[in-house]
């Protein structure tokens, strides 16, 4: 009877022992998860994104990293009112608050203009397809040139009064010409489709011919 009143009181003690002991192990887990998540993360921490925008990309690289963000390279455009190098836009923007290491990605400016390869547009395609594709591409169109050819079709290509062919590359900062068919041709070129003229009998006329006799 003693040993079996000895045995409950060990099992009762041994039982709540560990239920405590798992109580406390589930409480520190808790705890630990959310503290590291903090420290992780940076929970509470925020750096506000530096303007540097027209600024020069070393100048705005160094005040990036002094902020201990990143930098980088994403893209390169063309402004021509502004100096190369010079940061033409950044993402995130300015003030944006962000975390320790953050990325901030930067187009700068190109030294000289862009050049794209003119499409195949001669021969090719209408007036009003062509501006569209060369227009698209961000070329700037002159008035057109009107040649002899079949109205509003595209015969060439001039680029300050030369002319280009489908494939060369040419600056969108020079204006291009397209020169298109104004529907009237040389007449030296003209085909007179004249009628054949026949002398019809009139009633009453009869054909002369004569009468061989053998």
């Amino acid at each position: 009877m003693k040993a079996k009143e000895f045995l409950g009181k060990f099992c009762s003690k041994f039982l709540i022992l560990n239920l405590l002991a798992m109580l406390l192990v589930v409480v520190g887990l808790m705890f630990g998860v959310k503290y590291g998540l903090d420290w992780y993360t940076h929970h509470g921490e925020g750096i506000k994104v530096p303007k540097v925008e027209g600024m020069l990309y070393a100048n705005a690289h160094s005040l990036i990293l002094d902020e201990g963000l990143n930098i980088i390279v994403s893209d390169s455009g063309y402004n021509k009112h502004l100096p190369a190098d010079c940061v033409l836009s950044q993402n995130p923007g300015p003030g944006t608050m962000v975390k320790t290491g953050h990325t901030i990605y930067v187009t700068v400016n190109s030294p000289s203009s862009p050049s794209f390869a003119i499409p195949d547009v001669v021969d090719n395609s209408s007036y009003r397809e062509a501006e569209a594709k060369l227009m698209a591409l961000g070329f700037k169109l002159l008035p057109p040139k009107l040649v002899e050819g079949e109205k509003d079709w595209v015969y060439g290509i001039l680029c300050r009064g030369r002319r280009v062919s489908t494939g060369d590359h040419v600056s969108i900062e020079s204006p291009l010409t397209l020169m298109i068919g104004s529907g009237r041709y040389d007449a030296g070129e003209e085909i007179d489709y004249i009628e054949p003229e026949y002398q019809m009998m009139q009633n009453g006329d009869v054909d002369e011919f004569e009468e061989l006799i053998e």
